[in-house]
Parts: C-alpha cells; sequence; structure tokens
C-alpha cells in the first residue's frame, strides 16, 4: 500500500519524502488556518447591525460561516490533492468573499450572492474542461494580469484600514477620507489594530512559520486583555469607540458541533431582481476574479516547488483548473464564498512539499478545524483587519514585475490598480485597465498585438460601465 500511495502522489519521483509531505502539509494548514476566523468575520456577524446585512435584511451567522468555511476548505483541498496530485492548499478567497460582502449583497440577498458564486464556479469548470481557460488566460498581457493582482491587494487592504477605524470618512467633500478621528489614533480597537499590524509584520519579516496564524492570535490575546480591562465593548452602530464587530471576550465553550445549516441556502434569483444585465456582469465579475487569480497563484506555486516547465505549464494543468472551478461551486453552494488556491501553500512547498499526499493532511486539519469554530468568536474584526492590510501587501509586491519603461503600458496598469480601491470595486478596476489596454495600446500602433479575445473582454466592460443608461433604455 505504501508503495502504490508513493507512486500515484509520485512522491520519490519529484524528489520528495512521508515525512516531508506530512510536514508540509501542517505548515500549509496553519498559515491558512487564520481564514476559517477571517471569513466569517467578512461574510457573517454575530447579530444584524454587526453584520453584511443584504438587500432583504439577511445576514449570515459567523459560526455557520466559520463551520462551512472549513468544511469546503477541507473537502476542496482533500479532492484537488487527489486530482491534481499537486500541494496546493484550498480555502475561500479573500478577494472574491470581500467583494460580496462589500459591493454584492446591497444588491441582491446573500442566497442570490451564493447563486451568482456557483453559476461562476459552474463557467470557469466549463471553460477549463474546453480548454478555453488557458486560450482566455494566454490572450490577455501579462502586465495586466500583475495589475489585478495588485489592484486586488490594495483594495483588500484598503477595507481593512477602514474597517479598523485607522480611515474613515470626513464627513466633508474634501478630504472625504481621514486618519482616525480628526487626524490621530484615539480609539483602544484601532490600537490595536495597529499592534496586529506590527506583530504579522515582523514575524513575516523574520519569515516566522504561520506568521498570520500566529499573530491573529497573539492579538487576539492582547485585546482581550485590554477588553476585560478597560470594558469597552462593542460599537453597535452608536459608540465611535467601541469595536467595530464583536467585542474580544472568552467564549463560553470551545468545542461545538457544526452548524451547517448554510448548505444549500442558494438562490437564483438575482436575475430578477437586478436584472439580466447587471446580473451577468456580475458573474462576469467573479469568473475574472476567480480566473486570473487562481492561474496566477498556480503558476507561482508551480515555479516555486520547481514543478512547472519553461511556459509556466504544471503536471496536470487542465485537471488542476476545472478542480478550481469546482471550488466556486462548492463554495457557491455551502454559502462560503468561491473556494480557491491559497498563495500560503507555498509555507508548505518551502517546507518540503511536492505531491497531493501533503493536501490529504491539510484538508482532514482543515475538517478537524469544523469543531472549534466557537473560538472565532473571540476574535476582533480590528485584529481580522490587520490580517487584510498584511494579506494585501504580499499581493501588491507583485509590481515589481511590471513593465514601467512604456506608457502604453503604465496607464492601464496604474488605471487597474487605482480604480479598484478608490471605488470599492474589483470589476471597475478590470474594466479600466482592460478597455484603456485596447484603446491606448491600438492608438500607439500596437493594436496587432491584442488578442480578439481582449477585445471581446473589453467590449462587454464597456457595456458594464454605461449599463445603467442601457438598462433605463431597455425598460423604456
Amino acid at each position: 500500500m505504501r508503495a502504490r500511495v508513493d507512486n500515484y502522489f509520485e512522491i520519490t519521483s519529484r524528489g520528495s519524502t512521508w515525512a516531508r509531505e506530512m510536514r508540509g502539509g501542517l505548515v500549509t494548514f496553519v498559515t491558512m488556518a487564520y481564514i476559517v476566523i477571517l471569513n466569517p468575520l467578512i461574510l457573517g456577524g454575530f447579530s444584524a447591525d454587526q453584520a453584511a446585512v443584504d438587500v432583504a435584511g439577511n445576514w449570515l451567522p459567523n459560526a455557520q460561516v466559520a463551520a462551512v468555511t472549513a468544511l469546503t476548505a477541507g473537502v476542496m483541498t482533500i479532492l484537488f490533492g487527489l486530482v491534481a496530485r499537486l500541494p496546493y492548499g484550498f480555502a475561500a478567497g479573500l478577494g472574491i468573499n470581500s467583494f460580496l460582502a462589500v459591493s454584492v449583497v446591497g444588491q441582491v440577498t446573500w442566497p442570490e450572492a451564493m447563486g451568482l458564486v456557483l453559476i461562476n464556479g459552474v463557467i470557469i469548470v466549463i471553460l477549463a474542461s474546453t480548454g478555453m481557460r488557458e486560450l482566455i488566460f494566454n490572450a490577455v498581457p501579462r502586465q495586466l494580469k500583475i495589475a489585478i493582482t495588485v489592484g486586488i491587494g490594495l483594495f483588500i487592504a484598503f477595507i481593512g484600514l477602514v474597517d479598523s477605524g485607522f480611515v474613515r470618512s470626513s464627513g466633508a467633500a474634501s478630504p472625504p477620507v481621514q486618519l482616525g478621528d480628526q487626524g490621530s489614533i484615539t480609539t483602544l480597537p484601532t490600537a490595536v489594530f495597529v499592534i496586529g499590524l506590527v506583530i504579522i509584520g515582523v514575524l513575516l519579516a523574520r519569515k516566522v512559520k504561520a506568521a498570520l496564524l500566529i499573530g491573529i492570535v497573539a492579538t487576539t490575546i492582547i485585546a482581550v486583555i485590554l477588553e476585560s480591562i478597560f470594558k469597552v465593548g462593542p460599537s453597535f452602530g452608536v459608540n465611535p469607540d467601541g469595536w467595530n464587530l464583536n467585542a474580544p471576550v472568552v467564549p463560553t465553550e470551545i468545542m461545538a458541533v457544526p452548524d451547517l445549516s448554510l448548505i444549500g441556502q442558494v438562490s437564483f434569483g438575482a436575475f430578477d431582481r437586478i436584472g439580466m444585465l447587471a446580473g451577468v456582469m456580475l458573474v462576469f465579475t467573479l469568473v475574472f476574479t476567480n480566473f486570473f487569480d487562481a492561474m496566477g497563484t498556480m503558476t507561482g506555486l508551480a515555479n516555486e516547488a520547481g514543478l512547472a516547465d519553461k511556459n509556466g505549464n504544471f503536471p496536470r494543468l487542465k485537471s488542476a483548473l476545472i478542480v478550481e472551478g469546482i471550488g466556486a461551486v462548492a463554495g457557491g453552494a455551502a454559502s462560503a464564498s468561491s473556494n480557491t488556491v491559497f498563495i500560503e501553500s507555498g509555507a508548505g512547498i518551502g517546507e518540503g512539499a511536492r505531491t497531493g499526499l501533503a493536501n490529504i493532511v491539510t484538508g482532514v486539519l482543515f475538517l478537524a478545524a469544523m469543531f472549534f469554530t466557537p473560538l472565532t468568536e473571540i476574535v476582533p474584526l480590528e485584529v481580522a483587519a490587520a490580517a487584510l492590510v498584511i494579506v494585501g501587501a504580499m499581493m501588491v509586491s507583485q509590481i515589481r514585475h511590471v513593465d514601467f519603461s512604456e506608457f502604453s503600458i503604465v496607464l492601464p496598469v496604474f488605471l487597474t490598480i487605482i480604480v479598484m480601491p478608490l471605488t470599492y470595486s474589483i470589476a471597475n478596476g478590470i474594466g479600466a485597465g482592460f478597455v484603456s489596454w485596447v484603446l491606448v495600446r491600438s492608438f500607439s500602433g500596437k493594436g496587432k498585438e491584442i488578442s480578439p479575445l481582449l477585445w471581446v473582454v473589453a467590449a462587454g466592460f464597456v457595456l458594464f460601465f454605461v449599463r445603467g443608461p442601457v438598462e433605463a433604455l431597455l425598460g423604456a
């Protein structure tokens, strides 16, 4: 049996060992486990006034989101390990869950939003199965792929800065935002955010394994101690000095039977609620976000593991892309948000993981984490916000690969990056980049270098930007 497992996962042929795979799988889990804490804080809440409330006034309970987050991460990580046989951990993607909580549920209900995620996953599976996903990916210039990653990083970081109270609305036309309260940090929760940011940043700089998880736990302990002393309490929307969401208080229980009642809470009524065009464009945005984030992450991890060829392709590429699409379907069906490859898998690869056996270890640990979801209630949003800013910084670091020597590249890249956080929309940033790329590059005499597929995508975004007048015209 040991020999058959070794042969199936190609452990020996890839220069690995059972011990390395086990150790790598454990390290990947430790570096990814923060998502079980963070995802519920982004998608869910502890009460209606502390959660991302949808257009119908519905919200997702924190403990339920934590349970399905751990479940889908475990199932998808194991499935990917068995099918693609690569050491890439899966969990709810931070870009899409933030997009759902901030931009989508203000227009539709949570079940309808998850229905859009599920449709997005089906489309990705179809694109991957037919080979279209690779063709589309190759049609997008590398510089724009980098810009999308950087823009999403800035968007996530900006959300963290706002959620922590470090950046607040000034209430004036100019400047629209300010540092803290009247230009200074005055609240204990925001101070905890700064402490968390420093702790996690130092741990990462010192290359400590599981820096994010250690930082979140350490800062949460500090927050619990400070709350027990100063009794700040939650804000509830009326106390500007309080914790943005839940106050960090030790829960009465640590273990609990996971509440999986969110599974199957999916509706496809978004198209009736907001119109076919708006619904299609939201799916379009989800597909693009999933598409480029996953492809870029997979390629980067394959290079790090020494499994990629000179073109960036890696073993079982088609199978990997299909399973990644299934992750979006599973995430939508469970209300956990789209599940995708996590860049933190690089920690496990650095520990020696080279095969899907490491994924089995990671996945089993995620399934075990379902029974410890009450612990998520102790982590305040300000601590999670520090992790968001750190993850955003990691993504922004990719800007070093951008070619700044040609302005026909610089402008589309800049618009992609800057429009995302300033408009609080991933879709707007991607669209601004694609449209400006085909226009500026074409009028600069480089139109022959642009793929026809990119023109089609850009035309779709033009329609997205003017959908308001178009919908009004169609309605008339």
